[in-house]
């Protein structure tokens, strides 16, 4: 057996050796209990939940068995990637400045580093001036809006829209779009940019 498998034999036992360990213990189980169970020694079951040796799939399956699970509930996590998520804690977003706006109109930037090309911008944009005077935007691919709290009227292209806490509207980036009127404030909502191609209408 060539050493560039062991690795992966390691994984698959530490795997496998904590599925079974989790659910012993959500199960209230000690080792002796399971062991005697399944028909295996105290010791065997104690280097198996700690993944210090390999076992048969026969004796896997007894000590499924014994715990009341299938057997292929105890190999759901093998081979699931490691996870990658970015977490913005609350208020630690990247402050970012839009063309034209320059006061009462706060955009956070609450995910970055998405590599060479950018798939998605979500920003938590908070308007409290009413007397900013807001430019039009375009940009490519489509924008998803959530409004959070206030009240304004939107414009995309000749429509305007009034929206307010729970409401959603989503259009194309390329088409002139921005606020217009400022009805409540504060105001505060979510807007994602999805880049791409944008729909045909």
């Amino acid at each position: 057996m060539s050493d560039a498998l062991e690795p992966d034999h390691h994984t698959l036992e530490r795997c496998l050796g904590s599925a079974l360990r989790d659910r012993r213990l959500a199960h209230g189980l000690t080792i002796a209990e399971v062991a005697e169970r399944a028909d295996v020694s105290r010791g065997m079951l104690s280097k198996i939940e700690n993944g210090q040796t390999a076992t048969s799939l026969d004796t896997l399956s007894r000590l499924a068995r014994a715990l009341g699970i299938s057997l292929s509930t105890l190999f759901r996590d093998v081979d699931v990637p490691e996870g990658d998520a970015q977490v913005v804690p609350s208020g630690k977003g990247m402050e970012v400045v839009r063309r034209g706006t320059k006061r009462g109109h706060t955009y956070q930037l609450l995910a970055y580093d998405q590599g060479p090309q950018k798939l998605f911008e979500p920003f938590l944009i908070t308007m409290d001036d009413a007397s900013e005077v807001f430019p039009t935007f375009q940009h490519p691919g489509t924008e998803f809006i959530y409004v959070l709290q206030g009240r304004m009227v939107y414009r995309h292209g000749n429509a305007t829209h009034e929206i307010g806490p729970g409401d959603a509207i989503t259009f194309r980036g390329d088409v002139p779009h921005g606020p217009e009127q400022l009805v409540e404030l504060p105001i505060r909502f979510l807007a994602v940019i999805i880049y791409g191609k944008a729909p045909t209408p």
